[in-house]
């Protein structure tokens, strides 16, 4: 397994024991370094925006003394939700891998739909010249995802 996406899924793995919130984490990586690690806090934080890529991004940012992440990579447990998308964008990074899909976390009860329906009525168009997305590490990441389908304390926000 990549090492960035490992560190990605293990602070993932961390919320199935803290329930801080939901399975997910991220890194962001500059010159082959993590700069910056997040979790999903949205339960801990009462934080709706406190997602594991924003945390990351926030956490590289204070690391770097900058708001912008040119030059730096993203890894993250799972495809970005709309918002973290925005986040990433913002931010300047773009090369992002992602483990589990969109898809993936819908069936463990995570539903952006009605934002990413939102968003297709505004373009029809595919664009990535803003943002390269590319999945890795699947069949790993979603063990992850699939231990928190058993959880009995689960909390799906």
């Amino acid at each position: 397994m990549n090492q960035y996406m490992k560190e990605a899924d293990n602070l993932a793995q961390e919320n199935l024991k803290t329930n801080a919130g939901g399975p997910f984490g991220a890194v962001v990586v500059k010159d082959g370094k993590i700069i910056g690690k997040g979790n999903n806090h949205v339960l801990k934080n009462n934080d709706p925006t406190a997602h594991a890529e924003i945390m990351a991004i926030r956490d590289a940012c204070l690391y770097l003394g900058t708001y912008h992440l040119k030059d730096c990579v993203l890894y993250t447990s799972c495809y970005p939700c709309p918002m973290c998308l925005s986040a990433i964008i913002w931010a300047g990074i773009q090369k992002v891998y992602y483990g589990n899909t969109k898809e993936d976390a819908a069936e463990i009860g995570f539903r952006d739909d009605m934002i990413y329906q939102y968003l297709e009525k505004l373009s029809r168009k595919e664009e990535q010249s803003l943002l390269s997305l590319i999945a890795m590490d699947h069949d790993e990441t979603i063990k992850t995802f699939l231990k928190f389908c058993s959880k009995e304390d689960k909390t799906i926000y």
